[in-house]
């Protein structure tokens, strides 16, 4: 499957000025892949070590941090020669290993002629404990995220129709109507396997949304195992109940967090810590409330205000239970969770394209469903399920801010009127 961090990976390959890379991501979001064809399409060999299961070559960590020390120690135990240049040396689960992530800034400083790469899934759950030395300023930093729908969409052997949507963007020119309603079925799918390669793997040998579910399933599994190795039972199971609680959540009519949905009678504290983990884990998006349509979005958020997603919307729909054949069928379905579903692959495929998530209310009387900067201004997003495009929310915050351009998310076609960008669900990639 392409991805489009390999172009990333690419221009740090030709760096004449090239720090350690350190890649993070979720578990299960294709780090390691990704890592290995990378090292075996730009150099002679790839030494690929494992530090969580890999104990001897953990061990090279344990003495001074000397880049030439832990180089002889590793090439002792791959069975391989690491030659600067040529060879990419890849440190997965470094999360495992804190002395590792430290060595990165030996390698920096004292040997940058060698490509050395990390990756971690639970690295920003490690982080957030504390216990580990980060080298600030030392490491170049890359995110991996579940594919996103034109990713989704090269995997499903349509690059051409990815190229008509980009087109259809630029210029707020319309697909045919034929065009529009398969990418439209492509959504749709999406919505119900996602974007794990793993599992957009499976159907694509099988053709079976059964197997998607089941693949489904044992990533859920692993997520709750990573929970599991919290030292604190009573933590973990604050960590699982807040995760379970998502879907729910999403399902109101205001979608804001509320932890007595969780456990009633509980307050911030209770669960602030779990909300974190499941952020840092990469397995949920926090999307912050804003009090201001002003500019810089960032300094008016209420953090003790946020609406909860999870970085996958298949795993959304695996965990709520929805029926497959009621998203695959008509665009027009009227059920009440399918909106906050909705809400989630747009925040998803946002994250993807580096948005800080926000979003906009104003005491309860209107909410905006998503608040970006781009380009130099504040634009204002509304996520529509169907058709059904009416939006007083979005006036309201037009009105307020005095906005001259707005967004509005849903199953219409491209198009441009009275300020307001017409963006199908399936171009929310071209954003």
């Amino acid at each position: 499957m392409e991805r489009k961090l390999m172009q990333k990976l690419e221009s740090w390959h030709i760096d004449g000025e090239r720090m350690p890379l350190l890649l993070s991501g979720a578990r299960q979001v294709g780090k390691s892949y990704l890592l290995q064809e990378f090292g075996e399409r730009f150099y002679e060999n790839v030494v690929h070590l494992n530090l969580e299961t890999e104990v001897g070559a953990a061990a090279a960590f344990d003495g001074d941090l000397l880049p030439r020390t832990i180089i002889s120690i590793l090439e002792l135990h791959s069975g391989q020669h690491i030659v600067p240049e040529k060879t990419l040396l890849i440190l997965d689960e470094i999360q495992a290993c804190p002395r590792a992530l430290t060595a990165l800034k030996s390698f920096c400083e004292n040997a940058p002629e060698y490509h050395v790469v990390a990756a971690g899934s639970l690295l920003g759950v490690a982080l957030m404990r504390g216990g580990m030395s980060f080298p600030v300023g030392k490491v170049k930093e890359l995110t991996l995220y579940p594919l996103d729908f034109e990713e989704f969409l090269w995997a499903m052997n349509k690059r051409p129709l990815t190229e008509m949507i980009r087109a259809g963007f630029k210029a707020d020119e319309p697909l045919t109507d034929a065009l529009h309603k398969m990418a439209l079925k492509c959504y749709q799918q999406y919505l119900v396997i996602g974007g794990m390669p793993a599992v957009v793997a499976t159907y694509l040998r099988t053709q079976s949304y059964l197997d998607v579910n089941q693949n489904q399933g044992l990533i859920y599994n692993q997520y709750v195992a990573d929970m599991a190795k919290y030292p604190d039972d009573f933590k973990t199971m604050r960590i699982r109940a807040c995760y379970d609680s998502v879907p729910s959540q999403l399902a109101k009519e205001n979608k804001k967090f509320q932890y007595k949905a969780v456990k009633s009678g509980t307050t911030s504290s209770y669960f602030e810590e779990s909300i974190e983990w499941l952020r840092y884990a990469g397995i949920a998006l926090k999307c912050v409330r804003v009090k201001s349509g002003n500019m810089p979005v960032s300094v008016y958020a209420e953090p003790d205000f946020f609406k909860l997603y999870l970085s996958d919307v298949g795993l959304l729909t695996y965990k709520s239970g929805i029926s497959a054949s009621l998203l695959l069928g008509d665009i027009g379905f009227d059920n009440e969770f399918v909106g906050g579903l909705v809400e989630n692959y747009v925040a998803q495929q946002l994250t993807a394209l580096g948005y800080p998530l926000y979003y906009w209310s104003s005491e309860g009387k209107a909410e905006v469903d998503f608040v970006i900067q781009m380009d130099n201004r504040v634009v204002p997003i509304e996520v529509k399920k169907s058709l059904r495009t009416q939006s007083k929310s979005l006036n309201v915050f037009v009105q307020t801010y005095h906005k001259d351009f707005s967004i509005r998310i849903s199953a219409k076609t491209f198009g441009f009127a009275n300020h307001i960008k017409s963006v199908p669900l399936y171009a929310v990639f071209c954003m």
